[in-house]
């Protein structure tokens, strides 16, 4: 509680059962000075595209080396093939791991919605033809807007993970 007062913490939730007779005194998360406080603007002073406009920033030199493949704007079209196929190894024997869809408030099912037919219309993305399904739903960034999320649960514990270790830093730095 102390970390609260103090303002250390930008957002804190309470769970209770639902049913329950007890009242909550409490702010909306829409309230503008939850949603901006000064946390909040330094976090993403330091780490959005402002990076890309603040010649002090440790990384400006860098960014600027590379501003052909960094952009301050995602692409609308998909890069040229090259020809890399993506696949998930998954355990041998596992069945197809589906989790069915479940209902969406309006809000998140337009935002999803709206996403998608935006990315179709780019040719970003097409129909799935995968056995494997998962659920996908919203939820709220600090600063109001949504943020996707698509629950793998199931197919997380049925893939194989990578046999090829992270490479160091200093490898990658001398292979460019």
């Amino acid at each position: 509680m102390d970390s609260l007062k103090a303002g250390e913490l930008a957002e804190v939730v309470l769970l209770r059962p639902e049913g329950s007779s007890l009242e909550l005194n409490s702010s909306s998360v829409m309230d503008p000075e939850v949603l901006e406080d000064e946390r909040t603007s330094k976090r993403q002073t330091r780490y959005g595209a402002a990076i890309l406009k603040d010649p002090s920033d440790p990384y400006y030199t860098l960014l600027r080396e590379f501003s052909d493949v960094v952009s301050d704007d995602p692409p609308s079209v998909l890069p040229p093939d090259r020809g890399v196929r993506h696949e998930i190894d998954l355990v041998p024997g596992t069945k197809y791991c589906t989790t069915r869809q479940w209902p969406l408030p309006k809000e998140q099912f337009d935002v999803i919605d709206a996403f998608f037919a935006a990315k179709h219309a780019a040719g970003m993305v097409r129909e799935s033809k995968s056995p494997h399904s998962s659920p996908t739903f919203c939820v709220r960034k600090p600063n109001g807007k949504w943020r996707m999320v698509h629950a793998f649960n199931k197919l997380n514990v049925a893939t194989i993970p990578a046999s090829t270790p992270i490479p160091r830093k200093d490898v990658l730095h001398v292979t460019g």
